[in-house]
């Protein structure tokens, strides 16, 4: 376990002025709450806080932050209540604490939306102090080191949600070894089997890499010499994630990777870099598409490099960055190299503006109130790719990769976006799909009569572009529910001799209101028309409950509970609505065990979805509705899975037989045989649920020449 004396020595290495007394403070006083705590790994729980103000200290942040890390858990997990702590340590060390601690205190109906509002706060809070979300990655990072002391699906969770969330913060932050460090734990956990083979495979080859990397870093270091270029030269191995991910991304197996190692020249200055370049491309033939320079246009989060891939000595692709001193340390460090908050002076606004983002996805996030939604418009944002384009009048623009006209236009105001019905780009005419590309000049063509679409959801990338066209659709979709939801509840009305109208204005619908939770009574109709609440609802709520009308009373509840009465069908029951047809998405295929989500269709029922299905995603959140599994139903779902292989005699016959023998029915049954002696299948199958699933899955991958398995859809 790491001393508090080593941590205050650190922060006065880098910060000799610091009022090193307040870590002092923070370490007595998280020693004496903690006191008694103790982490799964056995270790005295102070030992987390230590670890999290030893990062923070690594990454040479003040001493306010250091003893915000070593107090970022005392709110969540001891009895100090905020008054106390900011009576104790000041506001500021509040403020930053209360961003970093979880809501795990609030009740949630799901761990998702626990995740998400928990997401949504940190943001809110890092807008107004950047440290928040640094002492969070310190904290996770610590937490992901210590990860095997999980149960298997803890870690799986935790895993996920830090490649989907936490390492695009770090990269969009700049700082890329809290990056790196975190994808490679969370790849361990995620696919120790692909982790452990190319684990295996770079050790038996690391011998031989060595002398490549010493061959080359001798090439590269004679040519600079020979150029009076003072230089140094660094080899290494590329992340085992980041080797991965090429290898699904581009589907090829690690023997077709040949550039697993990369080359780093830092020099003095920037000219220096630009003639290093010149010399390395006279040494060895540049590949053209694969050169960027991030010196002449920096990343968002203010990386700046030269990067180019050339043919090495051997004929081999070789990747080599080339930048200076002052590149390295902010390549290393990010905003943690340019952060400063000595006297409490805030950052500055040239920084202010290289992170838009985070106060872009502070503004929007008030328009999500959906969990998977919100989660979903953060991983968007948290794309680390962008294209810089221009207006006509020379302004630039910065959106993500593959970002359309329809998100620039709603780039430069709402009203744009909603009116746009063409777009011109470099001079002439483009889809609206069109994706833009870096130095392209955009003009959007507007028509004040012209509204959005709802398919533009299937192709812009933005998240202010997503969430304006939900929130039209939201609104017109209101409009046309209140209206649907008006007639139906008159005519409903009408039947039981009762006048919707004059009931509408009464106080008893006031009530009424309020049994349904809606704020208004406009809400209340919206939703009859959304489907999520019927007129026979409402009406129970008017109909008299004694005297002659009792029997009435009876007969309509004989209905009613005959009608509650009726076993769900399909395994799935819909959370307030009672007997409704259910039928699920053929796009996604959900089976029990699978995170689900309903979607209200106009007379058609509740169609069920998989959580993270496009489909569900595009739907307007006010016609979705919370569905769960029945437990115990004997009944099986069909699921489509892919099976890519070699080819070779009796494979089909060994397939077949390893998913029947799993009691799983076959339905259908494609396949696909290449050139190249390779063979894709394409089966659906019937499973009971996500554990079956994943037992026929795991038969399958035992196969002989067998390479992958997947469940698709």
């Amino acid at each position: 376990m790491i001393r508090i004396n080593d941590i205050v020595e650190r922060v006065a290495e880098h910060n000799p002025d610091e009022n090193l007394d307040i870590i002092d403070r923070a370490y007595i006083y998280s020693a004496r709450v903690h006191d008694g705590q103790v982490r799964l790994s056995g270790e005295p729980y102070l030992s987390h806080p230590l670890e999290v103000a030893g990062i923070l200290a690594d990454m040479k942040l003040d001493a306010q932050s250091v003893a915000a890390g070593l107090l970022h858990d005392v709110i969540e997990d001891t009895h100090v209540t905020p008054e106390e702590l900011g009576d104790m340590f000041g506001k500021e060390i509040l403020h930053i604490v209360s961003g970093v601690t979880k809501l795990s205190k609030l009740p949630f109906q799901t761990s998702q939306a626990r995740q998400a509002e928990s997401l949504r706060k940190m943001l809110l809070a890092m807008a107004d102090d950047i440290r928040v979300i640094l002492i969070k990655l310190a904290d996770r990072l610590h937490n992901m080191r210590t990860l095997q002391f999980h149960k298997d699906d803890k870690r799986k969770i935790t895993s996920q949600e830090t490649l989907d969330i936490y390492a695009p913060i770090a990269a969009r932050l700049g700082i890329y070894w809290i990056k790196q460090e975190l994808e490679e734990i969370a790849f361990m956990n995620l696919h120790y089997t692909e982790y452990s083979k190319m684990k295996s495979r770079i050790s038996k080859e690391k011998e031989e890499g060595e002398k490549y990397i010493k061959t080359v870093k001798g090439y590269i270091e004679k040519k600079m010499g020979e150029a009076n270029l003072k230089c140094m030269v660094l080899g290494r191995y590329k992340s085992f994630y980041s080797i991965y991910q090429k290898m699904i991304s581009q589907d090829l197996e690690f023997k077709d990777i040949y550039d697993i190692t990369a080359f780093r020249i830092i020099l003095d200055t920037i000219p220096h870099c630009y003639e290093a370049l010149g010399l390395l491309h006279a040494l060895w033939k540049p590949i053209d598409i694969k050169f960027k320079d991030y010196i002449g246009r920096p990343k968002p989060n203010m990386y700046q490099s030269l990067h180019t891939t050339v043919i090495g000595p051997y004929g081999e692709r070789m990747e080599i960055q080339i930048r200076t001193w002052e590149m390295e340390k902010v390549a290393k460090s990010g905003i943690a190299a340019h952060w400063s908050y000595k006297e409490g002076k805030p950052i500055d606004e040239d920084l202010s503006k290289t992170f838009t983002w985070i106060q872009n996805l502070v503004e929007e996030q008030e328009n999500f109130r959906d969990p998977a939604e919100f989660l979903e418009s953060v991983r968007i944002d948290l794309f680390p790719d962008e294209v810089y384009v221009f207006t006509p009048h020379g302004e630039i623009k910065s959106l993500p990769k593959m970002a359309t006209p329809v998100d620039f236009a709603y780039s430069i105001h709402t009203e744009v976006g909603n009116q746009c019905t063409g777009a011109k780009v470099n001079g002439r005419m483009v889809s609206l799909r069109y994706e833009l590309e870096t130095g392209d000049i955009v003009e959007i063509i507007t028509s004040k009569n012209h509204p959005p679409s709802k398919d533009w959801l299937t192709f812009v990338k933005t998240v202010k572009a997503r969430s304006r066209i939900r929130q039209w659709i939201k609104i017109q979709e209101k409009e046309r529910s209140i209206t649907l939801g008006r007639e139906m509840c008159d005519k409903a009305f009408r039947k039981h001799r009762l006048n919707f109208n004059t009931l509408l204005k009464s106080e008893e619908m006031g009530k009424v209101v309020e049994h349904f939770g809606f704020k208004t009574r406009e809400d209340l109709i919206a939703n009859v028309g959304y489907g999520k609440i019927t007129p026979l609802q409402i009406i129970r709520q008017f109909l008299p409950k004694s005297g002659a009308e009792k029997d009435d009373e009876s007969i309509f509840n004989k209905i009613i509970g005959r009608v509650r009465k009726k076993k769900p069908k399909g395994g799935v029951v819909v959370k307030g609505i009672d007997d409704v047809l259910v039928k699920f998405g053929k796009c996604c295929k959900p089976v029990p065990g699978d995170l689900i989500k309903g979607y209200i269709t106009r007379g058609f029922g509740v169609t069920v979805h998989r959580l993270h299905c496009v489909n569900i995603l595009k739907t307007s959140p006010e016609r979705q509705i919370e569905v769960e599994w029945i437990r115990d139903t004997a009944e099986k779902f069909p699921v489509k899975i892919h099976i890519h292989s070699y080819d070779r005699v009796g494979l089909l016959a060994d397939v077949a037989a390893n998913i029947s023998k799993n009691e799983a029915n076959i339905i259908n049954a494609n396949s696909k045989t290449s050139e190249n002696k390779t063979v894709e299948f394409f089966f659906t199958i019937t499973v009971e649920d996500t554990d079956h699933l994943e037992r026929v899955l795991s038969d399958v991958k035992k196969v002989k020449l067998v390479q992958e398995v997947k469940r698709i859809g």
